[in-house]
């Protein structure tokens, strides 16, 4: 299947934390509004990515430097923690940041009434095309992307070479084999993190719909109950992937977080880790030296279906339409200055290690690391899925991850986790 949304050839292309739906309509409620003119203003911003709070600390920092009327108050809530949650409970407190994220697709339908248009941004025209369509409603522009990610099985070169394999797995067969060989050498293959639900839910099952023929005619099949999960073969091969990392994996994975689990990949103890680039800053801070790339999460033994690596748009800035003026102006143009700047495009490749989302930013190999050039190489070769489950029914992919982990922790049966995840596309489907 071609890389349908994105095609990013030109040598640049840049989960995540999906946002839930909140129903308040409550503005930032400790800020007063001084009609745009404010001698100094204080922008709340409300993010997601555990794995660069740092420099993008950093980055505001920098900004700051230059318009000394201008501070931030960063919040940044994600990883193991329940960011969609507390995102709420800020609009529902009268706290709404001025800044915050949101996956675009069907969270943005559900969180459009709290967007401000970002249509006349001057960034608007440098965007790579395809990158914008997730925040797009009724033609108009909401949110701005952070960058493009992908994910698959990141792998530690060291610990393959040790075990003997040459050539990377490209198919669930080679991907059984070199678990074996790994095994075999002593070194635990799989790092897994499942007492994480979107590692199951979102990145998981990811994989299994961006197999089928349609993923579209498939979610409006689950829609219309035409379609179903259970009996699916690229689900049934999903569970036996499953299998392979609990039987290859650590022990107790319901209670490794996500910090564990880049922990034990980052510290040598395991061979493979199911994540993405966005661990690379990580990777970089605790072995700096460890020398990674990206292999797929093979479901299937065709090659040409296989291999593949996951790459989309994870997530997009979007500005809160009910904050003050003087914070709505100053946070559109810190969004515009982090992506044309000088210091907002080295920060953003060389600091963040993003893919960037924008034509007008270069990146090296060296500016992003490993993971990251790995990417760059399955884009260019035309070999990548689209993200599928940004589409999922509001509501619908925290229960699907509570089905898995019962799988995982053997509650639950295939068969009875494939009705569950049919049940609770129906329970939430519009």
């Amino acid at each position: 299947m071609a890389f349908k949304k994105y095609s990013l050839v030109a040598g640049l292309l840049s989960a995540s934390l999906l946002l839930g739906a909140c129903s308040s309509d409550s503005t930032s409620g400790d800020k007063e509004s001084t009609g745009g003119k404010s001698d100094k203003v204080v922008i709340d911003i409300f993010q997601g990515k555990v794995e660069i709070a740092d420099q993008f600390k950093a980055l505001t920092d920098e900004y700051t430097k230059q318009h000394p009327n201008v501070t931030f108050n960063i919040e940044t809530v994600g990883g193991g923690a329940d960011g969609a949650a507390a995102l709420k409970a800020k609009f529902a407190s009268n706290k709404a940041p001025d800044i915050f994220t949101n996956d675009g697709d069907q969270a943005a339908q559900v969180w459009k009434d709290k967007f401000e248009d970002l249509s006349d941004q001057p960034w608007i025209k440098d965007a790579f095309e395809g990158t914008l369509d997730g925040m797009t409603i009724d033609g108009r522009v909401y949110g701005m992307p952070l960058n493009m990610e992908g994910y698959g099985f990141a792998y530690n070169k060291e610990l393959f070479k040790k075990a003997g394999i040459t050539e990377l797995p490209k198919t669930f067969s080679e991907l059984e084999e070199a678990a074996k060989k790994l095994d075999a050498a002593g070194i635990t293959p799989f790092s897994i993190g499942y007492a994480e639900w979107w590692v199951l839910a979102n990145h998981g099952m990811n994989v299994p719909f961006a197999y089928q023929e349609d993923p579209d005619a498939f979610f409006k099949g689950l829609n219309e109950g035409k379609a179903k999960i259970e009996g699916n073969k690229e689900f049934d091969n999903f569970f036996k992937l499953l299998d392979l990392t609990m039987k290859y994996g650590n022990k107790n994975p319901l209670t490794t977080d996500y910090n564990t689990q880049v922990t034990l990949f980052a510290t040598g103890k395991a061979a493979m880790i199911q994540q993405g680039n966005w661990i690379q800053p990580m990777l970089d801070k605790l072995d700096p030296n460890l020398e990674v790339g990206f292999i797929p999460l093979a479901l299937s033994d065709d090659p040409a279906q296989s291999d593949k690596l996951m790459i989309d748009v994870p997530s997009n800035w979007v500005i809160h339409n009910k904050a003050p003026e003087a914070d709505k102006e100053a946070a559109k143009d810190f969004l515009n200055w982090m992506v044309t700047s000088e210091e907002g495009k080295t920060a953003l490749t060389k600091e963040f290690k993003y893919i960037p989302a924008f034509k007008t930013i270069d990146a090296t190999p060296e500016d992003i690391g490993a993971l990251g050039a790995d990417l760059l190489k399955y884009s260019k070769e035309g070999k990548a899925y689209q993200w599928q489950f940004m589409k999922y029914p509001d509501g619908a992919g925290q229960e699907f991850g509570a089905t898995l982990q019962a799988y995982v922790g053997g509650q639950k049966s295939k068969e009875e986790a494939m009705k569950a995840l049919d049940a609770t596309w129906a329970k939430f489907k519009k």
